[in-house]
């Protein structure tokens, strides 16, 4: 199993979400991490609002990865949002989007922060991977999905 996998439950996988906006997708996944690991909404909230703020974190292809630093977390979290309809998010293509991977790492977590995004990056790359994400029919093969993925050679 890769990192990725290890940080991202199943239960920690919305599908057909209807944000319709990015606000309201903020909230519906600090809400998620409240019920799920007991974080406080508003600073999930605030965290993922602050980073984008600095730029979207909108890569194109229809894949965002909006992520924050949440003071007092031990160990790095994710969660998949599969949107119902996707939402604008200023990424560089100018697509809307429709794939969200929040990822929330410990305040001070710099390396391991950089080697998450960095392996998220190289999977949102692979056409074939995004196409088996919007077509997985349920969070337990959509989370099994995350665990065979292994980067190219």
């Amino acid at each position: 199993m890769n990192q990725i996998a290890d940080l991202l439950p199943a239960a920690n996988i919305l599908l057909d979400l209807d944000a319709g906006t990015k606000a309201r997708l903020f909230d519906a996944v600090g809400t998620l991490f409240e019920t799920q690991r007991g974080l406080v909404r508003a600073n999930v909230v605030d965290s993922l609002v602050a980073r984008e703020k600095l730029g979207s974190t909108g890569l194109g292809q229809g894949i965002a990865i909006p992520h924050g630093r949440i003071r007092g977390l031990k160990t790095a979290l994710g969660a998949f949002v599969r949107l119902k309809a996707p939402i604008a998010f200023d990424a560089p293509d100018g697509k809307p989007v429709g794939q969200v991977f929040i990822l929330l790492v410990p305040e001070h977590a710099t390396e391991q922060h950089l080697q998450l995004l960095s392996e998220l990056a190289q999977m949102f790359s692979e056409r074939s991977f995004r196409e088996r994400l919007a077509n997985a029919p349920d969070p337990a093969r959509l989370h099994a999905l995350f665990a065979q993925w292994v980067p190219a050679a």
